[in-house]
């Protein structure tokens, strides 16, 4: 295992989970703006270990793993939270967390079967608008007369359909490997 700075701030967002969950639940509205602030950080993060990764030539088998692994368990918890606050629909973030598992699973398997499946330009626009999404919901009250909880329900209901779009995308990529059988 390489512990190249890129996974070092992966596994750091890792870290930062239970204290977005401890921020989550401090009394309102402290609770907004510190989850609000450490969702954002470990957010900025992802981009920045990728950056840092390719930048300095230093992807590895282990970042490939961990990356994925740490923003799954990030977003899964925040949208987790924000329905059990009912701050989020129950329905979208069912459907957006099983299409992780799905995709993720596909991946895996597509893996075993030594086919490289990159990441698409719809999944990176659902990851954004996810990201919108979930930090405008965590924020909750109006920001400068800027409606944030309204703003981020808007934003998971187009993450939603950007996932089930990518989801498509990926499934349709799939279905020749699927015809080949085992």
């Amino acid at each position: 295992m390489n512990w190249t700075l890129s996974n070092k701030i992966t596994a750091m967002r890792i870290l930062l989970v239970p204290v977005f969950i401890l921020a989550f639940y401090l009394p309102a509205p402290l609770s907004y703006y510190a989850s609000g602030l450490v969702f954002a950080i470990a957010g900025w993060s992802d981009w920045f270990d990728g950056y840092l990764a390719r930048s300095r030539n230093e992807e590895t088998a282990f970042g490939r793993f961990l990356d994925p692994v740490a923003d799954k368990l990030l977003v899964s918890v925040a949208l987790i939270l924000l329905v059990d606050v009912d701050f989020a629909s129950t329905i979208l973030v069912v459907i957006l967390i099983s299409r992780e598992i799905i995709i993720g699973a596909l991946r895996e398997w597509l893996a075993e079967r030594a086919v490289v499946v990159h990441v698409s330009q719809m999944g990176k626009w659902k990851t954004l608008t996810q990201m919108f999404a979930i930090e405008g919901l965590l924020l909750h009250e109006d920001f400068f007369g800027f409606p944030m909880h309204e703003a981020g329900t808007a934003f998971l209901w187009l993450a939603t359909v950007l996932s089930l779009w990518s989801a498509y995308e990926y499934i349709k990529g799939a279905l020749p490997e699927f015809r080949k059988g085992d």
